[in-house]
């Protein structure tokens, strides 16, 4: 079975993990804020998000931050359920 890109446990690396802290940018904060909020609701459950981080396609993915990665699982699981429209984010913000 082929591993997806996010499954990177195992594998050799000569890069280290910055432990370091660091300040979220207002965006990110919003996004964890909205991923809270759309739990509460129930529109969203923490499985649900990793599946849709896990089908990222794997350049998009390596290119994406984490909490870009939430944005993208955010809007295709709300798109599944039809709490959004294809495409619906794209058009509001002008894109």
């Amino acid at each position: 079975m082929e591993r997806g890109v996010h499954d990177r446990g195992g594998l050799p690396t000569d890069g280290r993990i910055d432990r370091r802290e660091h300040s979220l940018e207002d965006w990110e904060v919003l996004t964890d804020a909205l991923a809270s909020a759309l739990a509460r609701r129930g529109l969203v459950n923490v499985d649900e998000l990793r599946r849709g981080i896990e089908s990222i396609p794997p350049g998009e993915y390596e290119r994406a931050s984490y909490y870009e990665r939430w944005l993208f699982s955010i809007e295709t699981i709300l798109t599944e359920k039809g709490v959004l429209a294809v495409g619906e984010l794209d058009r509001r913000a002008g894109g």
